[in-house]
C-alpha cells in the first residue's frame, strides 16, 4: 500500500482513506494506493463493499498538474477508473470538501456516491485549457444529461451537494459523520446483491438527443470562444457521448482530444498562469515566522466610483467598512452608486438578494476623519494628485490608531512621496485597485523604501481576504501595469499616425484575444483622465522624443469617450461606431508631423504591441520593480484583460524565443529610435539563450 492511501476495515466494509495533503491531489502515489486497496478488498472474502474517502479537509480536488509532461509508470488515470468501475464489490465514493476534476471522475466511476452537506462537485479542467480526460465527458452526460453536463464542464463551476442530489449525481447527502454514513450506505447496497450500476452502462439520457443542442451551444458562444480550442473540444466530446454507438468509442474521442489539448500551446499557457498566480503571493525576504495581524475593520477615503467599489470589496468579504467624504451629498451619491451596483448583481443572478443586503449593512459613512480612526486599514481613493494625497495622509497620520495599515489607491504616483506626509512611513503602502474595483481581480501592491515587512504581508493577505489576486511591485511611475500600458499605448498611437485606425487596432488586439481593444478601453475609462495626467507631466516631458498629440487633440474637441457620446468612436448609448472625423483628425496630425501614412497589417499591430510590452517588462524586471517575470504576466492577466490562454506578455516572449524578440526590438530601434532601445535584461537573456528565470 502506498503511504498516501490507508486501508482499514469497518466490519465487512473496506475503507480506503486518501492522505495526500493539502488537497489530496490524485498523484501517482494516490493512484497506486487506490488500485492496491481495491485489489486487496476484492481479494478478501470477509469484505462485501468498499468506501473511498478523502482524509483531511477534502475528497480529491483534482489531478496533480505538476505531473503533466512527466513519464510515469502505471497506474494512470484510466487504470484507476477501470479498477473502480470493474470492482466486483460495490464501491461508494464518500465526498466532502471538493470533488473536482480527476477527483469527480474517480467518483463517477464508483457505483455510488454519498456526499457531506456543503460538498462542491465540478470539472474545472477548461480553466487549464483541458477537458476531463478520464471519462468525465462520457459519464457525466449519462447521469445528468448532455445539457447540464455541457453547462458544468464548459463553465468549470462546481455545484453543491443538494443540487447534485437532485440531479442524481449523488445518491445521498448527509449532515452527520460522513464515514459512518458511507459505510452504512455501502453495507446496505452490498446486501441487495446487485447488480450495481455503472455510469458507462446508462443510456437513457444520451439517446434520442437533438443534435441541434450542440450547434446552438457553438453558435451562442462563438464570439466568447474566439481563438480558444478547449471549449470546442469539450462540445465534441459530449456530442460523442450522445452519438457514438458505444461508450468505448466516445471515450476514444475524449482521449484523443485530451491529448491534443494537453500538448497545445493554449493549455501550456493556462497551466503557466495557474502556477504564476500562486507564485505571485510568495514574497522573498519576508521572515518565515511573520504572521500579519488580521484586518477586521476598514475605511475608505473618497465616495467616488473607485472608493465605492473598494468599499464593496470589504463588505463582500464580511468586513465592516466606512466611506469618508467631505460632504453628505457626495456620500449620498456614492452610496446610491453602491446600491445600484448591488441591485445590478442581484438582477444578473450573480449575487443573492440576502447577500447583497448583508453587505450593504456593513457599509456606513462618515464626514469626520476622527470617526474612522479605529479602523485596521484605511484605503485612500481620492483624486490622483500628490498635493491632495499629501493632505489626506497628513490627516490620517494624526487620527489613525497606531499600527493601522495606511494604503493609497494610486495608479502612478510615488509611494515614498505619499508616505513622506506621515511620521510612520513603515505603515504606508500602495494598493492599486482596478476599475470597477468590486469586479476586477488584481490588487497591485506597491512597496516604498520604508514599507515594513509586516505592512507588505498584511497588504498581500488583505488582497486574498477580499478575493483579489495580489502582485507586489516596486515604486516607480506607473509601477508594473500602467508603466507597460503607457509604452504599448504609445506604440498604438504612433501606428495611428503611420496608417492604422483606432478600430483596426482594436480589431487586431481583440483578434489576439483581448476582450476589448485599447481605444474602446480608453473611451470607456474616460479620455479626460489621461489628458489631465499628461498635462500635469507636460513640463517634465523630454521634447526630443517622439510624442503623438492625437489623444490631446481629441480631448480638445470635448470628446471624452462614452460619457460624452464621442471619443475615438461615436456612441449611441454604449454602442461604438467608427467616426470618419477621427480618421481625418489623425491624417491631419500625421501631415503636420511629416509622417507618411502607409498600409498597416493586423499582424504588425499585434507584434509591435506585444514586443513593446515584453521589452518594457524586461526593463521592469531588470530594475527589480517586479520580483518575477510571471508577476508581470499575472498583472496583465488580471488587471488589463490580457488573454489568459496566451499566458501574458512575458510568457508570450519566451514562447517566441527571446533572441527573436530582441531582433524585433532592434529592428524597431533602427526604424523608430531611442524609445525602442533594448532592455539590458532582454539582451542578456537572449544572448545566453535563456528564459527570464534563468
Amino acid at each position: 500500500m502506498a503511504a498516501q492511501v490507508h486501508y482499514r476495515t469497518d466490519g465487512d466494509v473496506a475503507v480506503l482513506t486518501i492522505d495526500n495533503p493539502p488537497v489530496n491531489a490524485a498523484s501517482h502515489a494516490v493512484r497506486s494506493g487506490i488500485v492496491d486497496g481495491l485489489h486487496r478488498a476484492n481479494g478478501d472474502a470477509s469484505v462485501n463493499a468498499i468506501v473511498l474517502i478523502g482524509g483531511g479537509r477534502t475528497f480529491i480536488a483534482g489531478a496533480d498538474i505538476r505531473e503533466f509532461g512527466q513519464t510515469l509508470p502505471p497506474p494512470h488515470f484510466p487504470d484507476v477508473i477501470d479498477a473502480l468501475e470493474g470492482s466486483a464489490k460495490p464501491v461508494v465514493a464518500a465526498l466532502h470538501g471538493t470533488a473536482l476534476g480527476g477527483g469527480l471522475e474517480f467518483a463517477l466511476a464508483c457505483h455510488y456516491r454519498v456526499a457531506l452537506a456543503g460538498t462542491k462537485l465540478g470539472l474545472p479542467e477548461v480553466n487549464l485549457g483541458l477537458l476531463p480526460g478520464a471519462g468525465g465527458t462520457q459519464r457525466l452526460p449519462r447521469i445528468v444529461g448532455p445539457s447540464k453536463a455541457l453547462e458544468m464542464i464548459l463553465s468549470g463551476k462546481p455545484l453543491g451537494a443538494d443540487e447534485a442530489l437532485k440531479l442524481g449525481l449523488v445518491q445521498q447527502v448527509t449532515g452527520q459523520d460522513l464515514s459512518a454514513a458511507a459505510v452504512a450506505f455501502a453495507r446496505a447496497r452490498a446486501a441487495t446483491g446487485g447488480p450495481h450500476p455503472r455510469a458507462r452502462d446508462l443510456t437513457d439520457k444520451v439517446r434520442g438527443v437533438d443534435r441541434a443542442l450542440f450547434a446552438q451551444v457553438r453558435e451562442q458562444n462563438a464570439r466568447k470562444w474566439a481563438g480558444r480550442i478547449a471549449e470546442l473540444r469539450i462540445v465534441e466530446c459530449v456530442e460523442a457521448a450522445c452519438f457514438k454507438p458505444t461508450f468505448d468509442e466516445g471515450s476514444a474521442v475524449e482521449r484523443d482530444l485530451f491529448v491534443e489539448l494537453r500538448n497545445s500551446p493554449q493549455s501550456k499557457a493556462l497551466r503557466y498562469a495557474f502556477f504564476a498566480e500562486r507564485e505571485a503571493a510568495k514574497i522573498p525576504g519576508l521572515p518565515d515566522d511573520l504572521k500579519p495581524r488580521s484586518i477586521s475593520s476598514a475605511a475608505v477615503i473618497g465616495a467616488g466610483t473607485m472608493g465605492g467599489g473598494i468599499a464593496m470589496c470589504f463588505a463582500n468579504a464580511g468586513i465592516p467598512v466606512q466611506i469618508l467624504d467631505a460632504s453628505q451629498p457626495a456620500l449620498d451619491a456614492g452610496m446610491a452608486r453602491v446600491r445600484d451596483n448591488y441591485a445590478t448583481s442581484v438582477a444578473r443572478g450573480s449575487m443573492p438578494q440576502a447577500r447583497a443586503d448583508a453587505a450593504l449593512e456593513l457599509i456606513t459613512t462618515a464626514t469626520r476623519y476622527e470617526d474612522i480612526g479605529h479602523a485596521d486599514v484605511v484605503v485612500e481613493a481620492v483624486f490622483e494628485d500628490l498635493a491632495v494625497k499629501h493632505e489626506v495622509f497628513r490627516t490620517l497620520d494624526r487620527v489613525m490608531k497606531p499600527g493601522a495599515l495606511l494604503a493609497s489607491n494610486t495608479s502612478t504616483l510615488d509611494v515614498d512621496a505619499i508616505a513622506s506626509a506621515t511620521h510612520r512611513p513603515q505603515d504606508v503602502i500602495g494598493t492599486h485597485f482596478f476599475s470597477p474595483a468590486n469586479v476586477m481581480k488584481l490588487q497591485e501592491n506597491v512597496r516604498g523604501e520604508a514599507t515594513s515587512p509586516e505592512t507588505i504581508a498584511r497588504a498581500m493577505q488583505l488582497a486574498k481576504t477580499i478575493g483579489k489576486v495580489p502582485v507586489l511591485a516596486g515604486n516607480c511611475h506607473g509601477f508594473i501595469g500602467n508603466r507597460i500600458l503607457y509604452v504599448y499605448g504609445r506604440e498604438c498611437d504612433f501606428l495611428l499616425e503611420e496608417g492604422a485606425t483606432p478600430w483596426q487596432i482594436d480589431r487586431a488586439l481583440q483578434g489576439f484575444g483581448f476582450p476589448m481593444g485599447l481605444y474602446l478601453m480608453r473611451d470607456l475609462a474616460g479620455l479626460d483622465v489621461g489628458w489631465r495626467v499628461r498635462k500635469g507631466r507636460e513640463a517634465a516631458r523630454d521634447k526630443s522624443l517622439r510624442y503623438s498629440p492625437v489623444a490631446d487633440r481629441i480631448c480638445e474637441l470635448g470628446r471624452f469617450g462614452q460619457k460624452t457620446g464621442a471619443g475615438y468612436y461615436r456612441y449611441e448609448g454604449r454602442k461604438a461606431t467608427p467616426d470618419p472625423e477621427i480618421e481625418k483628425l489623425i491624417e491631419s496630425v500625421a501631415a503636420e508631423l511629416g509622417v507618411t501614412r502607409r498600409a498597416v497589417t493586423d499582424e504588425e499591430i499585434v507584434t509591435r504591441v506585444l514586443t513593446s510590452m515584453a521589452n518594457e517588462g524586461a526593463r521592469i524586471l531588470g530594475e527589480g520593480i517586479a520580483i518575477r517575470a510571471s508577476d508581470i504576466d499575472v498583472t496583465y492577466l488580471y488587471g488589463y484583460g490580457f488573454p489568459r490562454h496566451q499566458g501574458g506578455p512575458m510568457f508570450w516572449a519566451e514562447q517566441q524565443g527571446l533572441d527573436r524578440v530582441l531582433e524585433t526590438v532592434k529592428r524597431y530601434e533602427a526604424e523608430q529610435g531611442v524609445l525602442w532601445a533594448p532592455a539590458p535584461l532582454l539582451v542578456e537573456r537572449a544572448k545566453a539563450g535563456k528564459g527570464w528565470a534563468a
